[in-house]
């Protein structure tokens, strides 16, 4: 609703000024969007007043208005707006402006105030925890764009699929509630979406509790790659490992990456595997090696060695997991390796 055509305007002044005195970096709002700079209409002081009464000092800010220039083309009315709705899920204003502070465009984008609003009240309803919700708001704020209509068509979607593959009525709500906590970007697809790449894996003979298993393990991550991608990975897979439909299903089961990441991706994958020496069958037997960045196999096996851990002859069990994960396999086979073979300790045990 901005004009921003920057040939035959001039920078508004009174702007300049007043983001002067608050001591506004304008150079870093020239260079990255002038056009707010070119307005008749703004609203700088009403809007680092909002932010002031919040909690906000006069560094949060600048910084603030550095980051989202286009805050001070809000009326006072708009940003109050905001400010209500939003503290339906926030504690309090001091959770509230550092949420601003961090993800000042989340904040400011009143455009689709009532959509906003009605999904807030749809996810508080449907039993997410302020929190998550607040997190939605900063991490995923499209989806509070979505008429509410669309997110409640999505649930009812997933809900009806949970109860056909034999999910159980009384584990429904916890399953969909950490299914959209773990990824909110799955009100963003269709309904359609999400029946095809169902029934893409049902024609691929996995059964219903296979397919349920899948849907957990991957995050809902599933509705986000076309059954096409997927049809690529597995014959990609079922070539690299030599193996059997059955034996390739077990090993999706095993590791779902293999069928959620793209081909050039796995391949990637495999190849820096491949270079670190570690073999083809190593690989089939942990496959779950594959979920890790090239970088980060790299970095874990660059540490194991350190210790004198041979990773080709070994199992690559210890490269797996999360950082944490990696972090206590370390520690073991650290204390082991530091471990001292003789106990002085140890009471001696002399024959007669």
């Amino acid at each position: 609703s901005y004009t921003t055509d920057t040939k035959s305007r001039e920078e508004n002044k009174k702007t300049i000024e007043s983001l002067y005195s608050l001591s506004v970096d304008i150079k870093k709002i020239r260079r990255l969007k002038e056009w707010v700079l070119l307005q008749d209409v703004a609203y700088v002081k009403e809007i680092a007043g909002i932010l002031q009464e919040m909690g906000a000092d006069e560094t949060a800010v600048a910084n603030i208005l550095e980051r989202c220039p286009e805050a001070i083309l809000h009326s006072p009315a708009e940003i109050n707006s905001q400010r209500a709705l939003w503290q339906l899920v926030c504690q309090n204003e001091k959770q509230l402006i550092k949420l601003i502070e961090q993800f000042p465009e989340s904040f400011f984008t009143t455009k689709y105030h009532q959509n906003q609003k009605a999904n807030i009240m749809f996810f508080q309803e449907l039993g997410l925890k302020n929190n998550i919700i607040t997190r939605f708001l900063t991490s995923a704020p499209n989806i509070f764009y979505n008429p509410v209509e669309k997110n409640k068509n999505m649930i009812e979607t997933l809900q009806r699929n949970y109860l056909n593959l034999g999910g159980s009525e009384a584990n429904m709500k916890i399953w969909i509630l950490k299914l959209l906590s773990q990824n909110p970007f799955i009100l963003l697809n269709t309904s359609t979406a999400i029946q095809e790449n169902l029934e893409f894996l049902q024609k691929n003979d996995f059964t219903d509790r296979e397919v349920l298993q899948l849907l957990s393990k991957l995050k809902g991550f599933i509705f986000q790659i076309s059954s096409t991608t997927m049809q690529k990975s597995m014959v990609f897979s079922k070539n690299v490992f030599k193996c059997s439909d059955q034996e390739l299903k077990q090993l999706v089961l095993k590791c779902p990456a293999l069928l959620y990441y793209s081909v050039p991706v796995l391949e990637e994958r495999l190849e820096g595997l491949l270079k670190e020496g570690i073999s083809v069958a190593q690989i089939r037997e942990t496959p779950m090696v594959l979920e890790l960045t090239t970088q980060i196999v790299q970095y874990r096996i660059k540490k194991l060695s350190a210790l004198g851990y041979d990773i080709k002859s070994g199992s690559l069990e210890s490269l797996n997991g999360t950082k944490k994960d990696f972090e206590v396999t370390y520690g073991k086979i650290q204390s082991k390796k530091e471990r001292p073979i003789f106990n002085p300790v140890a009471p001696i045990h002399i024959e007669d």
